[in-house]
């Protein structure tokens, strides 16, 4: 599934990312470094929607996040076509559709908390349980409480529902602030 949407999205992608380098400085695809299942690390690509000085950290934990943004930063990561590249992770194996969101390589406090509930055993998502509920207006803690709830529901239908459930929170544009 994976290789065929990135098949039918290439063309988008190709230009999106000729869209990020020709309005900043810099590539325009960002390889973040990511926690996946079993706590490895990953390089996951995103498309960059911040210019190449911002430091490497959770966008909440920026004090002026939209200040970091390049000039199609906003609009790629409201309509979350910045998480497009990540169908190259998923066809590698190290993401799947759905599952815990991969955190950033410093995020000690989630991966702990993941490490705890036994989440860490999962293979992360390009969106999941925890994206649907709340996505960046909720604390680490219940986005943890969230991801355990997959961890202990995970099915296929279930899976089905939370793609669904995706879909229609991508095209309001729900839960996403910066």
């Amino acid at each position: 599934m994976s290789l065929f949407l990135l098949i039918i999205s290439s063309i988008p992608m190709l230009i999106i990312a000729l869209l990020v380098k020709v309005t900043s400085r810099g590539p325009g695809l960002y390889w973040s470094d990511r926690i996946g299942k079993n706590n490895i690390v990953f390089k996951m690509p995103k498309f960059r929607t911040m210019n190449i000085d911002t430091m490497a950290v959770a966008t909440h934990l920026l004090s002026n996040p939209d200040q970091h943004l390049t000039p199609i930063g906003k609009f790629l990561r409201k309509s979350s076509m910045d998480e497009l590249p990540q169908l190259i992770s998923i066809l590698k194996g190290d993401m799947s559709f759905v599952g815990p969101r991969p955190a950033l390589f410093n995020q000690d406090d989630l991966v702990a908390l993941r490490n705890e509930k036994g989440v860490h055993i999962l293979t992360p998502g390009l969106t999941g349980w925890a994206q649907i509920n709340g996505r960046d207006d909720i604390p680490i803690p219940v986005k943890v409480d969230f991801d355990e709830y997959y961890l202990k529901r995970c099915s296929f239908l279930f899976d089905l529902k939370i793609l669904f459930m995706t879909f229609l929170k991508v095209i309001r544009s729900e839960g996403v602030n910066h």
